[in-house]
This record gives structure tokens, C-alpha cells and sequence, in this order.
């Protein structure tokens, strides 16, 4: 198995509040990247938001392969929406993407 810090990006619709970013980042808090190697070196942030109500989430999966990895980031960014209270129409998700490779030989 690999770890992998997978990007999310997406938008909120209609913004956000202090407390809602609050909850998405508590559901995701056990992916935190800070928790790796290359989340520390790059203080990389769970949830950033922009001012333009754009995010990226960057959580950390275990997966076989980079497919797997970015299917599995973006089942849990949704998961973690969707228990907020967003649906897909408030929150749009983008194509994931690979951040960072921490490969064990």
C-alpha cells in the first residue's frame, strides 16, 4: 500500500459559515495530511478556502494505486460534506488530484 495526499477542489455555492467549516474539517480531521512527512515539510492545510468561496481538501488515503486513491479522497470529502448538510448542488466537487507520494519499499 502507498499513502497519498489527494487535493480536493471544489466551491461552495452559497459560502460558508465558521461553524459548518468547523464540522467538515472535524469529519475529515482522521485524513489530515499534517499527519505525513510531506504535510509537515509543506504545511499542508486540511480545508483552504478562498475568498471566492472555492476550497481544496487535502486528506491522506491509503490505496494500491493513484486511481484508487483519488476515488477514495473523493468518496470521503463527499462523505464528510453530505454529513454537514451539503449536497452536491452546495458544494460541486472538481477532478482530484495527487499532492504528494510517501511509497513504503
Amino acid at each position: 500500500m502507498t499513502t497519498y495526499v489527494i487535493t480536493v477542489p471544489g466551491t461552495f455555492v452559497h459560502g460558508i459559515t465558521d461553524a459548518l467549516r468547523s464540522d467538515v474539517e472535524r469529519r475529515l480531521r482522521p485524513q489530515d495530511p499534517q499527519n505525513t512527512e510531506l504535510g509537515e515539510s509543506e504545511e499542508l492545510h486540511l480545508l483552504t478556502v478562498d475568498e471566492d468561496s472555492m476550497f481544496s481538501v487535502r486528506v491522506e488515503v491509503e490505496a494500491a494505486d493513484q486511481k484508487s486513491a483519488e476515488a477514495e479522497a473523493v468518496r470521503l470529502v463527499s462523505g464528510a460534506l453530505r454529513d454537514s448538510g451539503l449536497t452536491e448542488n452546495d458544494a460541486p466537487l472538481g477532478q482530484a488530484a495527487v499532492t504528494g507520494i510517501d511509497r513504503e519499499f
